[in-house]
C-alpha cells in the first residue's frame, strides 16, 4: 500500500510534539546518518510506547511488525500503520524461521526495519541478552545495524500500565555498525556481529 505522506507526516509530528511535551522526550545522535545507507535499527524493549518513540524520531518511515491486537481501533491502527507498523498474527509469528523470512522480506522490499534483538519486552527495565535473529537477517542481507537505546519509556509505561506517565523519556540513536564481506560470509560472522551489536547497545545503556 503507497504512503499518504500528508497523513503520516500529520501522525508523525502530532506524536513527537506529545512526547516533548508530555514526557520531555529528547534525542540524541551519536553519528550523524547517512540518508543514503539503509539500516536495521536494533533498540531495546520495555515498553508498549518503544515502536512508536522510534518510529517518530527516526527521520524516515520505518517497517516493523506489531501484534494484531493494536489494530482493533481502527483510529490507532491508522496512526501505527502511518508509523510503519505492519500488522502479524500470534500463528504468523509463531516460527523464529516465519519472523526472519518477514523482515528480511520487509528490507529487501526498500525500507528501514526496525527489531527489538530481545525478543521481547524487558520486565525490569535492563537490557536482556541479545537473540541471534537481528545477525541473521544482517548477514543474509548484508545490512548495517544502527544501535539505539531508549531509556524512560519503563517508567512511563512498564509492562501491564494502560496509561502512559509524565516520566522523561530520552532516545540514543549510536554509531552504525557497518560489517565486511569476510564477516558477514563466515561462521562464525553471526556471533562476531552480535558481540558488537551487544557491546554498542551496552555502551549506549551506560550514558547519560
Amino acid at each position: 500500500m503507497k504512503q499518504n505522506k500528508i497523513f503520516y507526516a500529520i501522525v508523525k509530528y502530532f506524536f513527537i510534539f506529545l512526547l516533548k511535551i508530555y514526557n520531555r522526550c529528547s534525542v540524541r545522535w551519536v553519528e550523524k546518518l547517512n540518508p543514503d545507507e539503509k539500516f536495521i535499527v536494533a533498540c531495546n524493549h520495555v515498553s508498549n510506547l518503544d515502536p512508536l518513540i522510534v518510529g517518530c524520531f527516526f527521520p524516515r518511515t520505518l517497517k516493523y511488525f506489531a501484534k494484531e491486537e493494536l489494530f482493533h481501533n481502527r483510529l490507532f491502527a491508522a496512526c501505527i500503520r502511518a508509523l510503519g507498523a505492519v500488522p502479524v498474527s500470534r500463528d504468523n509469528n509463531a516460527s523464529a524461521a516465519g519472523a526472519l523470512r518477514g523482515f528480511m522480506k520487509l528490507y529487501q522490499d526498500g525500507s528501514d526495519v526496525l527489531i527489538f534483538p530481545e525478543g521481547g519486552r524487558s520486565l525490569d527495565g535492563k537490557l536482556q541478552p541479545l537473540e541471534g535473529g537481528v545477525a541473521v537477517i544482517a548477514a543474509r542481507c548484508r545490512a548495517s545495524i544502527l544501535p539505539a537505546f531508549i531509556k524512560g519509556s519503563y517508567e512511563a509505561m512498564p509492562t501491564g500500565a494502560r496509561f502512559v506517565k509524565p516520566k522523561k523519556i530520552k532516545i540514543i540513536f549510536g554509531k552504525p555498525l557497518v560489517f565486511s564481506e569476510e564477516i558477514y560470509g563466515s561462521k562464525d560472522g553471526r556471533t562476531k556481529i552480535m558481540a558488537e551489536l551487544e557491546k554498542a547497545m551496552r555502551e549506549l545503556e551506560a550514558l547519560n
